[in-house]
């Protein structure tokens, strides 16, 4: 078929069929294709009742509604993705339809850690019986707990536990990939696909190489047709055999936002635009008090909010090339681009595929990662994946936290509505958040701490107190001046920290001015030597 129209690339879908798609929120989305999906059964009913696999969140809601141009009830029954679309349309006020169809039991839902997901399309496309894997062992992935179980519509358990060699791991086994849904920049008639406009490259191969070695089919979607063999074979992407149906569609934008920067696909290197940093004086302060746990030559790994604050604050401060920043979808260097743009990033050193940019996240390479967190406990767990009214699943979350060398998990004390005022040397809480991150109890347990700690540095970087975790759970280190310890801080959390030695000394004052820092430093040296000459 090759080079067709998007309604005939989906003719072939059949009812019951898995189908995989592409994407990472409002990059490398096949929305074109997506949309002829949606058209198709609202003509005709069908296909119906398909397993969609989402490797990662694919839409951003709005511009691009991606997965959720399938969020119809009977089209989908299951649903196996990484992470699942955040965002809010400003049109509609609505979140995502899928979302909404989670948490009304109208499909089944699991969420896998991205490279779970990735690798074992690879063992798929190879071939083998499934996945061996360490990740998500003792969290709530794991089958003994909830199995990546997402609602209660959702029964059965399709992965298990494995001992080998007196260690625990966790095995997926393999399935039959019917569909592979997958985007590019430019293919030949021969179905030869390239990524030369795209911010980053994902799993297109192996998400291909699964179908094709299931003896199914790979629809690609394209901006533009190159003449057979034009393409450099150094920018070939997935090669010609795995592709099936061709669909160009040359409105596609490069990501949410972005028609096309040839400083995000690395076509150039681009001057850097002024950068009126983040409005969110929380996350500033989050930010470069993080910072300061940085040593130079780090590869430094973040996650979104207010981690991806943190380049920023490198960049404002001219210490951006001191550090190797990451995400996981295969940028190395440059400033990652932020909100339903992080994942790419401007002005990369390189961009490799997801797969490979998780062999080296779980193989340990990563000197620091710099995660949010939504709940936390007084042992440390932490839970980003599953919260009331919200899932945005794990991502890849788990595999960059249990092998990371050093862990800041980094975010706002309170969420909901919270405003603080950084002026002077000083924090003041204009507005405290209306939702408590720090409780007793997780909602879910997307980091196990005692399994993962390991001898291992962890920080708990918020805008009003810094935390380190130890073998018996939470220690408060430092809190910020102008906070008071316990209105602000202890009498916001649902459990008692334990203190450090001698009682928290003050946070950095990282928004005022080399003298006021100077200033600040003295005084909680002058509050840390009263407070020790107190207890002795």
């Amino acid at each position: 078929m090759k080079v067709c129209r998007a309604a005939e690339a989906v003719a072939s879908i059949r009812d019951g069929d898995t189908v995989v798609v592409c994407g990472d929120a409002g990059a490398l989305v096949p929305d074109h294709v997506l949309a002829a999906v949606e058209e198709r059964f609202l003509r005709e009913g069908h296909p119906r009742d398909l397993t969609l696999v989402l490797p990662v969140a694919v839409g951003d809601v709005f511009d691009q509604p991606g997965a959720d141009r399938l969020a119809h009830v009977g089209l989908v029954r299951r649903v196996i993705a990484g992470s699942y679309v955040m965002g809010t349309s400003p049109m509609t006020g609505r979140r995502s339809r899928l979302t909404e169809m989670v948490l009304a039991d109208e499909v089944e839902a699991y969420n896998w850690p991205i490279g779970t997901l990735m690798h074992l399309l690879h063992a798929i496309g190879a071939g083998l019986p499934g996945l061996i894997t360490p990740v998500g062992v003792g969290t709530f992935v794991d089958p003994r707990h909830e199995g990546g179980r997402m609602n209660a519509r959702t029964r059965e358990t399709l992965n298990s536990v494995l001992d080998v060699g007196g260690r625990e791991y966790l095995f997926y086994p393999s399935f039959t990939v019917n569909v592979s849904i997958i985007r590019g920049s430019t293919a030949d008639p021969d179905g030869y696909l390239s990524c030369e406009r795209e911010g980053l490259t994902g799993g297109l191969f192996v998400e291909a190489l699964a179908a094709r070695s299931s003896g199914g089919t790979v629809i690609a979607q394209v901006a533009r047709l190159a003449e057979r063999g034009a393409l450099s074979p150094l920018a070939v992407r997935v090669p010609g055999p795995l592709v099936d149906a061709i669909v160009v569609a040359p409105e596609q934008p490069q990501a949410t936002g972005l028609r096309y920067d040839p400083g995000v696909s690395g076509e150039l290197r681009v001057p850097w635009p002024p950068d009126p940093g983040t409005p969110d004086a929380a996350k500033r302060v989050i930010a470069r008090r993080a910072l300061r746990e940085l040593q130079p030559g780090d590869v430094v790994i973040l996650g979104v909010g207010a981690p991806a604050e943190i380049p920023t604050c490198a960049h404002a401060r001219g210490r951006l090339d001191a550090f190797t920043f990451l995400t996981e979808h295969g940028m190395y260097g440059g400033k990652p681009l932020k909100g339903l743009q992080f994942g790419p990033a401007l002005n990369p050193r390189a961009i490799i595929d997801t797969p490979s940019q998780f062999a080296f996240i779980d193989g340990g390479n990563c000197d620091v990662a710099a995660l949010a967190f939504a709940e936390m406990d007084a042992l440390g767990n932490v839970n980003v994946s599953k919260l009331p009214g919200l899932i945005p699943g794990c991502g890849g979350f788990i595999n960059i936290a249990r092998a990371a060398r050093r862990l800041l998990f980094c975010g706002t004390f309170t969420t909901g509505g919270l405003e603080v005022v950084a002026a002077g040397g000083r924090l003041r809480i204009a507005r405290e958040g209306r939702t408590r991150k720090f409780v007793a109890r997780v909602g879910q347990v997307t980091f196990p701490a005692r399994r993962f700690l390991d001898g291992r540095t962890v920080r708990v970087i918020t805008e009003r107190a810094v935390f380190r975790l130890g073998a018996e759970g939470l220690v408060l280190e430092e809190i910020a001046p102008g906070i008071d310890l316990d209105g602000d801080v202890l009498g916001r959390m649902e459990f008692r920290p334990m203190l450090a030695h001698g009682g928290p000394a003050f946070m950095a004052a990282d928004l005022c001015t080399e003298p006021e820092r100077e200033e600040t430093r003295a005084r909680s040296a002058r509050v840390l030597h009263e407070q020790r000459g107190r207890e002795t």
